[in-house]
């Protein structure tokens, strides 16, 4: 029932995660009007969920279970809602339990609305041991043809298909 990623949370955001071929992570979002903070205008507090969700996914690609500990967005121009993004995370450090991740919400245009950096937490295996179950359902899909129609630039992957 994940708010970010559960498919049968009816009043969640539905994201669906894929790994590209550089180990980043990538999903599309395309926000509605219930997302709205200003009319048109996606709410910041939507932008926020959707890049922890992404870089905490990420993590989760390297079959690492984190929880944020710490997180700040960087808002850089308004994001249009009924359009749809592109969010890309990555890790750029990990030391050992701590690792830190970084994301963009990208516009259609390919320019970055939100930016954002966290540092996470490794669960403990024994708490991972006993959620087996749930975290199922917190896996990044690897795609054998790669991310459906992603272009991630920056030396990234490009999807085939859709």
């Amino acid at each position: 029932m994940c708010f970010g990623c559960g498919m049968e949370n009816p009043i969640g955001l539905k994201l669906f995660f894929y790994e590209a071929d550089d180990g980043r992570v990538v999903a599309r979002f395309t926000p509605q009007e219930e997302h709205q903070g200003y009319p048109g205008v996606l709410h910041g507090g939507i932008i926020s969920t959707v890049l922890d969700e992404t870089i905490g996914r990420v993590c989760i690609a390297q079959e690492r279970w984190v929880v944020t500990a710490k997180m700040e967005v960087r808002y850089r121009q308004p994001i249009p809602i009924d359009e749809t993004l592109l969010v890309v995370g990555e890790v750029v450090e990990d030391r050992g339990r701590r690792l830190t991740a970084r994301g963009e919400l990208r516009l259609p245009d390919g320019s970055v609305g939100a930016e954002a950096t966290g540092t996470f937490i490794q669960l403990p295996e024994e708490e991972v041991d006993g959620m087996e179950e749930a975290l199922r359902f917190w896996q990044v899909v690897p795609d054998e043809d790669g991310p459906p129609d992603f272009e991630l630039g920056g030396g990234g992957a490009e999807g085939q298909g859709g």
